[in-house]
């Protein structure tokens, strides 16, 4: 069983409340088919579960596979540098079929950032250092593949649909009600 070595902090990209019963992290690749897909999933759990989950989001682009993944991670970064990472998040993956350097500057326009920030941010490779940091935690923490899921800090090697997320989720909050 294979659990979280990079404790969550406060630089995490996280969303619901810090002292939420679950804590479900991600290690996502923007480029994935697999983190599309399981992007709606979360979002589901999400409403599901609402202040009693918290999500965290690292970045783990497998840059081998995927020719714009690093680009796609720095471009999520530099918005968080602006207080926009959950807005670049979800458009980065409601976008996902079309990621490149025109989508990077339709979207940092969307979201009145300033597209020729972007592109020196992304030429002098600003936020690579960050990107790398959540991709080496990722693999001190065991994760060789995208989307990998971790809840409470212990890998979820189940499958990542709604029901199995859920019912995962449930079993952790159950224990720790008999606990």
């Amino acid at each position: 069983m294979s659990t979280l070595k990079v404790p969550v902090t406060p630089e995490d990209h996280a969303q619901g409340p810090e002292n939420a019963e679950v804590t479900l992290a991600e290690y996502g690749d923007y480029e994935c088919p697999h983190c599309g897909r399981a992007y709606s999933i979360v979002k589901q759990v999400q409403k599901h579960f609402k202040k009693r989950l918290r999500f965290i989001f690292r970045n783990f682009p497998l840059s081998e596979m995927h020719a714009n993944a690093e680009a796609a991670a720095e471009v999520a970064e530099f918005a968080g540098s602006q207080g926009k990472f959950w807005e670049m998040h979800d458009l980065l993956f409601e976008n996902q079929a079309r990621l490149g350097d025109a989508l990077f500057a339709e979207l940092s326009e969307r979201l009145k950032l300033s597209s020729a920030e972007l592109r020196q941010a992304l030429e002098q490779k600003t936020f690579e250092a960050r990107v790398r940091t959540d991709f080496k935690g990722g693999v001190r923490s065991g994760v060789n593949g995208t989307p990998t899921f971790f809840i409470n800090g212990v890998r979820h090697d189940a499958s990542v649909d709604y029901d199995t997320l859920v019912s995962a989720i449930h079993e952790v909050l159950d224990a720790a009600k008999s606990a």
